[in-house]
C-alpha cells in the first residue's frame, strides 16, 4: 500500500512538467502605446511586425526529425533522478511523432516526457490555441535591453485573455531588428494541479537551418511534500530529409524508423 501511495505521489507532483511544457507556443502579436517621443514603436507595431515574422518564419518550415534531451531534478537539483532522449518527427503543417530512444533512472522521467510529447503532439494540431497573438493574450511594453552579444530586444509583458494552463502570463523578449521571439518566461494562467505550486517555465528560441524554432525548455515548481522538481529539455542535432515526410507518415507513438540519407545539423544544447 505504501510503495502505492509513493508512486501515486509522484505522478501526480510532477504532472505540471507535461502540462506546461506542452504549451510550447510558437510565436507572437497587439498593444498600448509607448510615451510619446521615445522612439520606440508602439506596442501593436512591434505585434504587427511579430506576426508578420511568425508567418514569414511557419512558410520556411519542412520536415525535420530532431533529437532531445530531457533531464528531470528533484529536491538535490544538481543530481539527475532521470535522463531520457527521444526523436521527434515534425511534417508541416501540423503533424508530430515520436519514438523513445534512450530512457535511464528512475521510470517517471519517462513516463513525464511520453506525456509531454503526446501534449506536444496534440498542440500542434491547433498552434493557433497556445500561439503569442491578441485572440490569446494581451501586450504591454516593458523596456527594451540588450543581450551580451549586444543584440537589442524589446521586452513585453503577457496578459493572458483566458485561464488556461496552456496559456502563460509572464514575459517575452523579441529581437528588435527581426521581431523573433528569443526567450520566454512566465507561469501558467490556470493552477495545473493542487499538488504543484510555483510553477515557473523559460523557453528558448534559436536558428535551425533557416526554421526560428523553440530549442531549450525549463520548467520548475515546488511539489507539496517532495519539495522542488525541474525539468530540462534541449535539442541535441537534427535530421532534414525528403524522406521524413514518408518515414513520418509510418510512425505512431510507440516507434518509427530514422529517416535515411538525412542531412544531420548539430545544434548545441543550451545550458540552464
Amino acid at each position: 500500500m505504501t510503495d502505492k501511495i509513493n508512486i501515486w505521489r509522484g505522478s501526480s507532483g510532477v504532472v505540471f512538467l507535461y502540462l506546461v511544457v506542452a504549451a510550447a507556443p510558437a510565436s507572437a502579436q497587439s498593444g498600448s502605446a509607448l510615451p510619446t517621443g521615445s522612439g520606440l514603436p508602439t506596442v501593436k507595431a512591434i505585434v504587427a511586425r511579430m506576426a508578420q515574422a511568425r508567418v514569414e518564419n511557419r512558410a520556411r518550415f519542412r520536415p525535420y526529425v530532431v533529437t532531445r534531451s530531457y533531464k528531470l531534478f528533484g529536491a538535490e537539483q544538481n543530481k539527475i533522478k532521470s535522463q531520457v532522449i527521444a526523436d521527434v518527427t515534425f511534417v508541416p503543417p501540423n503533424l508530430k511523432n515520436y519514438v523513445i530512444e534512450k530512457a535511464s533512472g528512475t521510470g517517471l522521467g519517462e513516463r513525464i516526457v511520453r506525456r509531454i510529447l503526446q501534449s506536444e503532439a496534440e498542440a500542434a494540431k491547433d498552434y493557433s490555441a497556445t500561439d503569442f497573438s491578441p485572440a490569446n493574450y494581451e501586450f504591454r511594453f516593458l523596456h527594451d535591453e540588450r543581450d551580451g552579444s549586444g543584440q537589442r530586444h524589446y521586452v513585453l509583458e503577457l496578459l493572458p485573455k483566458r485561464k488556461e494552463k496552456n496559456l502563460l502570463r509572464g514575459k517575452i523578449w523579441v529581437d528588435a531588428g527581426t521581431y523573433r521571439i528569443h526567450r520566454v518566461e512566465g507561469q501558467p494562467a490556470k493552477p495545473t494541479s493542487w499538488w504543484v505550486r510555483e510553477v515557473q517555465l523559460v523557453l528558448l528560441y534559436g536558428d535551425v537551418d533557416g526554421m526560428w524554432l523553440q530549442t531549450g525548455t525549463e520548467a520548475t515548481a515546488r511539489v507539496r511534500i517532495l519539495g522542488p522538481h525541474r525539468m530540462v529539455s534541449s535539442d541535441v542535432n537534427y535530421e532534414f530529409s525528403q524522406l521524413v515526410a514518408s518515414e513520418a507518415s509510418k510512425q505512431d507513438e510507440q516507434g518509427g524508423a530514422t529517416p535515411v540519407d538525412a542531412r544531420v545539423v548539430n545544434q548545441p544544447a543550451f545550458r540552464f
